[in-house]
């Protein structure tokens, strides 16, 4: 009886030892790939080995052709040039009969120039008041004379800000843009000033965009790391439909989102899982499910097919939940089916998270998930509301390709400048606005005005 006991503790020994190896050999290799994703970040290589027999390049014949499109004809042709015929054949040396004139159409850009402007300013006084008074003309972008009467006109700030603000070059590239382009020798340190006069001319359109979003019925922020002079501070950005309004700060919690949203709000805040936003207490949230369903995918590559069933189970829920609101959209299901289906999605999420779970990573994703319980579908009760904060991952995106670029600002002034330029670049991007357009307007006011930026403009 003992020696079949022990064959049986060998058996069982055995088959631990060979799971045991399995397991240390599949987490080896998740540790090889995490090491090789974090050598990943400076140079964005494909991630994967090549495709044995991968599809060859270019458009594909017949129905695989793809959509067919072409360059439209000009509607409004600015010059014509005329193209004889040359004296005679360039392969033979032979005489040549016309006989067809076909037209080719070319968009180019005209030879660029700088216009170098001089105003002819007239000074006066107020015969009642006796204050001094200067004219002033639509072009101008200051009132600014005497050793300051030398300056960028409105065109090229403008420029310059989209460049820098909204494409992400460097000063120094965004000089060499305009030097190559409109031979406009311009320094860093003048472009530097000049867009820190743009910001101030904008800074009343930028409050009244964060009021527009405070008072948005649906928020949507994230945040991201950001260096100013050297040292971390964060990038929060809040979207909504019509505006995204950035803000750089010296810290990541709620005192810094409250800055800008509000701490009284009380709208939907689609967000991710940072605990900060859930002290917006009068806000009805909502949590991003993609954030959810790709920790289910890492949880169960993770614990393997036996120990993750719970995140396989988690992940069916919330994967049903997004196809019941797909078909709510489409109209395949009524009202009250929606309700029916929806309470059966909690009741289940509401079973699974009763369980005391073994794993340690499965306890704390399921404590995440009893955090955000309240958050899980508040889009099913709300028609139309986001299920996952991609808006703000959106607008944070070209944050992160200009913080790779050139890092961050030096000084906490050039991170109010960045806050201010890129809010009305991104929200006129949004809303379908030229930015150089909307900059101008602000420069060539005389006083500092404010521009409705609330309804979008396409």
């Amino acid at each position: 009886m003992a020696e079949e006991n022990i064959a049986e503790e060998i058996t069982w020994l055995r088959r631990e030892n060979q799971e045991l190896k399995a397991e240390i050999e599949r987490l080896r290799r998740l540790l090889e790939e995490a090491l090789r994703a974090s050598k990943r970040q400076a140079a964005p290589f494909s991630r994967e080995k090549p495709k044995a027999h991968a599809q060859k390049p270019g458009r594909k014949a017949g129905i695989k052709y793809g959509r067919r499109c072409r360059r439209p004809i000009p509607d409004q042709v600015d010059k014509i040039v005329d193209v004889p015929l040359p004296a005679c054949c360039p392969h033979c040396g032979g005489g040549l009969e016309e006989w067809a004139t076909v037209s080719q159409f070319q968009t180019e850009i005209p030879e660029p120039r700088v216009e170098r402007i001089e105003f002819r300013i007239h000074v006066g006084r107020c015969a009642q008041c006796r204050r001094r008074v200067q004219g002033r003309h639509r072009w101008q972008s200051s009132n600014a004379i005497g050793g300051a009467a030398s300056q960028l006109g409105p065109r090229v700030l403008a420029l310059a800000t989209q460049l820098n603000k909204g494409l992400g070059l460097p000063y120094g590239k965004t000089a060499a843009v305009l030097e190559e382009a409109f031979g406009l020798r311009v320094s860093r340190s003048g472009l530097c000033q000049a867009l820190a006069r743009v910001a101030h001319k904008a800074a009343p359109t930028y409050a009244a965009m964060i009021e527009q979003v405070r008072g948005s019925p649906s928020v949507t922020p994230d945040e991201t790391g950001w260096k100013v002079n050297g040292r971390l501070w964060w990038m929060w950005a809040f979207s909504t439909a019509e505006v995204t309004v950035y803000s750089i700060q010296d810290g990541r919690g709620f005192e810094q989102a409250a800055l800008v949203l509000g701490a009284d709000y009380a709208g939907f805040l689609v967000r991710d899982g940072w605990s900060v936003y859930r002290q917006f207490i009068h806000a009805y949230h909502q949590t991003c499910l993609s954030h959810l369903l790709r920790r289910c995918r890492e949880l169960r590559l993770v614990l393997g097919s036996k120990k993750g069933r719970f995140p396989l189970q988690v992940q069916s829920i919330l994967e049903h939940s997004l196809r019941l609101r797909d078909r709510f959209v489409q109209q395949q299901i009524s009202p009250h089916g929606m309700a029916t289906a929806r309470g059966r999605l909690e009741t289940r999420m509401e079973r699974l998270l009763e369980v005391n779970y073994r794993r340690p990573e499965n306890q704390r994703f399921a404590n995440h998930l009893r955090r955000e319980q309240d958050a899980l579908f508040s889009f099913l009760h709300c028609p139309g509301l986001d299920a996952t904060n991609w808006r703000a991952e959106q607008a944070i995106r070209p944050m992160v390709v200009t913080r790779k670029v050139w890092g961050g600002n030096r000084t906490p002034a050039g991170a109010i400048t960045q806050s201010i330029l890129v809010s009305i670049l991104q929200t006129c991007r949004q809303q379908g606005r030229r930015g150089t357009q909307t900059l101008r307007q602000l420069l060539c006011s005389p006083q500092s005005k404010i521009l409705d930026l609330a309804a979008p403009k396409r």
